[in-house]
């Protein structure tokens, strides 16, 4: 299919002629990446795909066209592309030609065999010694003012006088958290800054911890139950990317480094 549009990339060239009007220089990209302080962190990706190709080509990992153009009819079908023209229009709205297409399928397919390469067998062991990472709590929270209202609210909760989820309906400074009686929401520990993070982690159930001060307030906290994670297929395509993405800073800390100790 790849082929049989590359025999219509005319078209591609008229539709890129009729879209907009306005010509757009290469220079002008840059200065306006520059004015919005956008470049460096284009530059941050461009050298991240140059480490991924380098490190690819030195463990003799490869794309095939046949996966590229599978990839390419998975997009079209997801699209609803049914004919070679609705391919090559999108392609000129987005201001790419079949050849800028299939080289960024290329960079993509490319990302996800060296991942898979690298880190497959190392996904039941991470996951394994850091749990605590992926295990998620259901969360109740009442977010208060001052310390003096947060003690006094304590009080009547250890007495009895009143129940959490009536407090933070009655107290919570936020709206939307006084409708939902408290509740925060099923979290894991990385959704949550580190000074409630510490005081969460291991908490006992239904106990009312706090007050915690932030700078959103005083939270006291509950626990209402804890969910320990499984490692579903989609859990190890997330242990996949991190392990990747952590890989991935620390070669290009090293690229830096390296630059800079021979400049």
């Amino acid at each position: 299919m790849l082929e049989q549009i590359k025999e219509f990339e005319w078209l591609t060239r008229l539709f890129e002629r009729l879209h907009v009007g306005i010509p757009i220089q290469p220079e002008e990209i840059v200065g306006f990446l520059k004015r919005e302080m956008l470049l460096k962190e284009v530059c941050r990706q461009i050298a991240c795909q140059k480490i991924i190709a380098r490190t690819a080509r030195d463990e003799g990992i490869a794309v095939t066209p046949e996966e590229i153009q599978a990839e390419a009819d998975k997009i079209r079908c997801q699209k609803g592309f049914h004919k070679t023209s609705d391919t090559l229009v999108w392609l000129a709205e987005q201001r790419v030609t079949v050849d800028d297409w299939e080289a960024g399928i290329r960079d993509r397919l490319l990302a996800q065999k060296l991942t898979e390469y690298l880190f497959a067998k190392k996904v039941d062991l991470f996951f394994a010694g850091n749990r605590s990472i992926f295990d998620q709590f259901v969360l109740y929270q009442i977010v208060l003012p001052n310390e003096r209202v947060s003690q006094e609210i304590l009080y009547q909760l250890d007495e009895e006088e009143i129940s959490f989820y009536e407090a933070a309906h009655l107290y919570d400074i936020d709206e939307q958290r006084r409708y939902q009686c408290g509740y925060e929401g099923k979290l894991s520990l990385g959704h949550l800054p580190l000074e409630l993070a510490s005081v969460v982690f291991e908490a006992p159930v239904k106990k009312v911890l706090g007050p915690v001060k932030t700078e959103r307030g005083y939270h006291l906290l509950m626990v209402e139950a804890f969910i320990r994670d499984r490692l579903t297929p989609q859990r190890r395509q997330e242990v996949l990317s991190l392990l990747f993405k952590e890989w991935l800073a620390r070669e290009l800390n090293n690229m830096l480094r390296s630059q800079l100790m021979l400049s």
